[in-house]
């Protein structure tokens, strides 16, 4: 019988990118194989599970690391700031993982039919062993993508029945408070999602904590215990990555970069970047782009 490992080795083989990752049909669902360990990756992914089926990862998030292994299931409940890099793979055992975007309208929907309290911590990763059953439902997941006419059909009481023992399962009282329509987790998601998409605005504090109803002393609060960084530091990270990105993958120049997500000055931008990434834009970027071309 094909197993997980298996599916998602055969399925990156056929679809993935130059940079490991390969989408899928079914929305919210990736999957990632990477030939050797990597450089840091910064990013603000939005909630998720990843599965980590061969190979290693770390992951940092604030002061905390988490390393994970084949078994292992990471678990992130908000759009928080992560430094993550491959530790152990080679051409014979690839890193493979598998990433699904969570739905927080199914979570809310499941929610209220399971009877079971919520984890009301702000630790927005964690770190667990996979459950047997979200294992399962994954892998039918991942035969499912073999036929790609019953994916439009099939694919969405899976993604259901996945969230259903995630929600039930090892992670399921931490998922569960992104389910409760009014709880901080999800007033703070609310200005995350407004700072996401206006990230090259200037956008106020105050008018942020009064978009989600919260003091602004109460929303500084907990918006740096959700993410580790206050709501202007948040938006200066999205800035970078972004601009990194558009240096990387689209070829931009430092300066269209900068201006592009918000800046008004470039040296600032570049006291900034290298800052942030550890190098100056051009020298980093074109470290960026011998790493992918090795890989």
């Amino acid at each position: 019988m094909t197993t997980l490992c298996e599916a998602v080795r055969r399925y990156t083989e056929l679809h993935a990118g130059s940079d490991g990752v390969a989408p899928s049909p079914i929305p919210g669902l990736t999957t990632v194989r990477t030939y050797a360990p990597t450089g840091l990756v910064h990013g603000i992914p939005r909630p998720l599970v990843c599965l980590v089926l061969q190979g290693s990862k770390r992951v940092n998030f604030g002061v905390q690391s988490f390393d994970f292994h084949p078994g292992d299931s990471l678990l992130i409940t908000a759009d928080v700031p992560t430094v993550s890099q491959v530790t152990r793979a080679s051409l014979a055992e690839p890193y493979l993982a598998l990433v699904l975007e969570l739905d927080t309208a199914t979570i809310a929907e499941l929610a209220l039919r399971i009877a079971e309290e919520a984890d009301d911590s702000s630790l927005p990763v964690r770190l667990e062993r996979t459950d047997g059953d979200v294992a399962a439902v994954a892998l039918r997941l991942m035969r499912l993508l073999d036929r790609p006419a019953a994916v439009p059909i099939l694919h969405a009481q899976l993604l259901r029945e996945l969230h259903y023992w995630l929600l039930t399962g090892r992670h399921g009282r931490a998922l569960r408070q992104l389910g409760l329509q009014d709880s901080r987790t999800q007033r703070l998601a609310r200005a995350v999602a407004l700072l996401r998409s206006g990230y090259a605005k200037r956008m106020r504090v105050e008018d942020l904590a009064d978009a989600v109803g919260m003091s602004l002393s109460s929303f500084h609060q907990h918006f740096r215990a959700m993410t580790s960084l206050s709501p202007v530091q948040f938006q200066k990270q999205l800035r970078l990555i972004e601009a990194r990105r558009r240096m990387v993958s689209e070829g931009a120049s430092a300066s269209s970069a900068a201006f592009a997500v918000g800046y008004e000055s470039v040296p600032q931008f570049t006291r900034d970047y290298g800052k942030f990434f550890g190098q100056p834009p051009l020298r980093d970027t074109k470290a960026v782009r011998s790493r992918t071309l090795a890989a």
